[in-house]
Parts: C-alpha cells; sequence; structure tokens
C-alpha cells in the first residue's frame, strides 16, 4: 500500500496559530507517521521557536543541542528568540571536526543506523554546560538516546528536551516539553 491510499492522507497540526495538514507516510508495512517538515517553513518554524521559548523561560540551559538536519531551523530560531548559542551534531564525518565523538543511532524515517558526531570545537563549548537538547519531532527516542550519549561523553548536563511534537505513545514523552502530539496510523491489510 503507498502512502496516497491510507485514510486519511493527512493529519492536522496547529502550533501557536499556525495550521498544517502533515500528510502520512508508510514507515512500516502496518503503520504510517505524520511527517512534520519545517525546512523552508520560516511560518511555523517561527511559531514553534516563540511557544517553545516561552514554555522553557524558566528552565536554566546555556546551550541549544539539535541533530542534523530538519531540526536545525527550530534550534536557530530559538537561538535567536533565548539569545543562546546552538550546537548541531552532523550525520557525517569531517577532518576538520577534529576529534569528534560519535553515537548511533537509528531513524524511524529512513530505517537505517546513522551516526551522530559532535565535533571538537562544540565539545568544547558545551563541556560543563547545561544544554537543552531540541528536536522537531521525538518518536522512538533513537536520536534522543543518541543525544544524550553524546551529552555524558562530552560531560554536559541535560537541562531540558524541547520538541515541536512528539510521537506514538504521549506518556512515554512525559519529559519532553513539546507543543503538540502525533498519533501513529496503522495501516490495515
Amino acid at each position: 500500500m503507498n502512502p496516497t491510499h491510507l485514510s486519511p492522507r493527512s493529519h492536522p497540526l496547529q502550533i501557536n496559530g499556525v495550521q498544517r495538514d502533515l500528510p502520512l507516510f508508510k514507515v512500516q508495512p502496518d503503520l504510517a507517521i505524520a511527517v512534520l517538515n519545517i525546512l523552508g517553513d520560516t511560518e511555523l518554524t517561527e511559531a514553534a521557536a516563540t511557544a517553545l521559548q516561552q514554555r522553557m523561560a524558566d528552565i536554566a540551559f546555556d546551550v541549544i543541542v539539535t541533530a542534523e538536519a530538519k531540526s536545525i531551523p527550530l534550534a536557530y530560531a530559538l537561538s535567536v528568540h533565548s539569545a543562546r548559542p546552538y550546537v548541531v551534531l552532523r550525520k557525517n564525518y569531517k577532518s576538520y571536526m577534529g576529534e569528534a565523538l560519535s553515537t548511533e543511532t537509528l531513524s524511524i524515517t529512513t530505517g537505517k543506523t546513522q551516526t551522530l558526531y559532535l565535533d571538537a570545537k562544540d565539545r568544547t563549548a558545551i563541556q560543563g554546560k547545561k544544554v537543552a537538547l531540541v528536536d522537531d519531532v521525538v518518536s522512538t527516542g533513537s536520536t534522543l538516546a543518541a543525544m544524550r550519549i553524546l551529552m555524558a561523553e562530552a560531560e554536559a548536563e541535560v537541562a531540558a528536551v524541547a520538541a515541536i511534537c512528539t510521537e506514538g505513545d504521549p506518556e512515554q514523552w512525559a519529559e519532553v516539553i513539546a507543543l503538540a502530539h502525533l498519533p501513529v496510523f496503522p495501516i490495515e491489510a
């Protein structure tokens, strides 16, 4: 079954007054997810960053940390709104990254193992600091777990976890400061 034959074909999402209809995408033979892609969507990114900044106003943190790539615009906007720097965990190692730390994660959207790298420069920037881990969607928790491993190796303290949306079992993500929750969509044979 291809995603165009799913019923419904999209899922509505409203973030801080901005409405989007998220397309459904088949990630397993019996499961589809609503895909949130903020790349190029400045209006939604700004709305989410503003709302997250308000929700995180009383949390003490020094640096925002995100994983490449879809959540980079959110980390940037949140950095501007909060006047705090941000760090991006990369998915490909480049020689200029020096003695980078690395760990693996499994993405629900690709179904493949990926490696996250914290470069030497950014490692120095977060060492001994309180960080806010930021993602667009927290779904299986694999990326979040990998981010936590890298923060522990870099001797940074995770002060908060924030995302535009959580997905799946909402009780599993009670610690995540999220603006909305996305259900998963079983596909019947």
